[in-house]
Parts: C-alpha cells; structure tokens; sequence
C-alpha cells in the first residue's frame, strides 16, 4: 500500500513538471532547449530525492506512530512530500527570475541554432586564432600597460615630493641643532662671564 502511495505521489509530481519533460523520453540527437534541460535536471533529482525518502524509509523512522496512526502517517507524508516539491520548485523559480536565465539560456539557444548554418568562422576575421588573439589582446595589454605607467609616474612624483619634504624637514632640524648649539654656547660663555666677574668681586682690595 506504501508503495503504491509514493508511485501516485511522483505520478503526480511527474504531471507538475513542466510539459512533462523527462530524461527517458528524450531520443539520442534530439535538440531540447536549456530552459527545459534544466527543469529536466531539477525533475530528475526531486524523483531522485523522493526514491531516496520512500514512504518505507518514513514509517520506519516513525514505527511507534506508523502502528497507532497508520493513515496519519500516510497522510503526513504524502503532505510532506507535496511541500517538499513545492518549495524546491519555488526556489528554482524565484532564481531563474532574478537571474533572468531564461531569457539567457533563450539567447544561448539561439546563438547556437544560429551558428550551425555558418561555414565561415564567425569569430576569427583572419582564419588564424593567433593572429586574431593578438589583434583583440595587445591594444587591451597595451591600454593596460599605459594606465599602469601612468599609475607610477604619478606614484614616484609624490615619492619625490615626499622625499623632498623630508629632506627639507631634515634640513630644518639640523638648523634648529645648529641654533641650539649656537645658543649653548652663548650661554656657556655668559656663565664663565659671571664666573669671573664674581671672582673678581670677591677678590680682597
């Protein structure tokens, strides 16, 4: 009875699912769009999941309640089950639209249902990718290299500056020394002055 519950439940699951896509019911070589190649993916894994979670491996974490409540549990399960894909569903959803994936994967398809037709190579002007590499990087490496150069002449003009700013304040404190030392001196002699003047006060006439 279980079993036959949990196969409705992912019958149900498999009419949810986007025009009923399925891994088994693509043919070898058959063009799917992305869009539908990832809600195939999102499908697969939520009955993957659902396999994994049986209604057999519930009842047996639950077997005190699965004996006194067998219906309760049945339907407790199959509730869960529904909420389980219908957040998961959600989820994928609120995240193709803030990412507008469709309208990516959309374009994506289109770019390659495009290039099929073309003989040509649509990318390399010259036929030669080297050639081609070279011509699309080496102005961007150049253009780079020219900022980069810019960046430190800018950056060794202020070294300068600030190399000049400390010579000056070197300078400037080697000034000050030099005045301190002057007036040291200064002092020194004025205190030998008076040194002397007293002595010579003091001498008896």
């Amino acid at each position: 009875m279980a079993e036959a519950r949990s196969s409705d439940t992912g019958n149900r699951f498999d009419e949810n699912t986007p025009e009923g896509t399925s891994p088994k019911s693509l043919l070898p070589g058959t063009t799917i769009s992305r869009v539908k190649l990832l809600d195939t993916m999102v499908d697969t894994f939520l009955q993957k999941l659902i396999a994994a979670g049986s209604y057999q491996r519930f009842t047996d974490c639950y077997k005190r309640f699965h004996q006194l409540q067998p219906e309760m549990t049945q339907r407790i399960y199959d509730r869960f089950i529904t909420q389980l894909q219908t957040s998961i569903w959600e989820e994928i959803s609120e995240i193709k639209q803030e990412g507008n994936l469709e309208a990516v994967l959309n374009a994506l398809d289109e770019i390659v249902e495009e290039g099929k037709d073309r003989k040509e190579p649509a990318w390399r002007p010259s036929g030669i990718p080297e050639e081609d590499l070279r011509s699309t990087m080496v102005p961007y490496f150049l253009q780079q290299r020219g900022t980069l150069q810019r960046c430190v002449q800018k950056q060794e003009a202020e070294n300068r500056q600030l190399a000049d700013a400390v010579i000056a304040g070197r300078r400037q404190v080697e000034e000050l020394q030099r005045q301190v030392q002057a007036q040291q001196q200064a002092w020194q002699a004025l205190h030998r002055e008076q040194r002397e003047l007293l002595a010579m006060l003091r001498e008896p006439e």
